[in-house]
């Protein structure tokens, strides 16, 4: 096939699926956007949306997540991965799930790590910048969310142990947390 007509080709598939997309966006933009809340656990952190789910969540579920997450935040900002540990526990605890039936962990490692720094040696490494998530980390630890970080990745980046947000946890590396949370029953959350 000529060049020219595989890309009419792909131009004709691109555009029925655009229209396809729209088709599906459009009547939920009809209705207006949903309204964004906050909590009920995490007040400052974990935006979500009430959602009428065809899903429904047995009332004997129980969570065990483990968030990967390797991309550090612009200095200054919330990494919005680990934010969505924070939205993960409001959206379950808002639809009924107990509080005590969600189990979480951040499995950190590569540049995110530096995310993970107490807000002093946060700021050293960053110019002066203050931490926007060294908030969002104790709030997490104080809600029982597991923080471990890669001790590949700590050694790697020169990350002490004495910087850390007291309670985040070394593991051996990223790779090990993983298994042993695996290992635990935690399912590891894609996004």
């Amino acid at each position: 096939m000529p060049f020219r007509m595989k890309h009419r080709a792909v131009s004709a598939a691109t555009c029925g699926l655009a229209a396809g997309v729209l088709t599906l966006v459009l009547p939920v933009s009809a209705r207006g956007t949903p309204e964004v809340r906050t909590g009920p656990v995490f007040t400052d952190y974990g935006r979500t949306f009430a959602v009428d789910s065809d899903m429904p969540i047995p009332a004997d579920a129980e969570f065990k997540v483990a968030f990967d997450i390797s991309a550090a935040a612009t200095p200054g900002e919330v990494n919005r991965h680990i934010d969505s540990a924070a939205r993960f526990i409001n959206m379950q605890v808002a639809a009924g799930v107990p509080r005590e039936r969600i189990h979480v962990a951040l499995v950190v490692h590569g540049p995110a790590g530096a995310d993970l720094l107490a807000a002093e040696a946060y700021a050293a490494r960053h110019g002066g910048t203050k931490s926007a998530n060294a908030p969002l980390v104790r709030a997490l630890l104080d809600h029982g969310v597991r923080a471990i970080l890669c001790g590949q990745s700590a050694a790697a980046m020169g990350l002490a142990r004495a910087d850390l947000i007291p309670g985040v946890e070394l593991a051996l590396s990223a790779m090990t947390a993983h298994a042993l949370l695996q290992q635990d029953g935690y399912t590891l959350n894609p996004f």
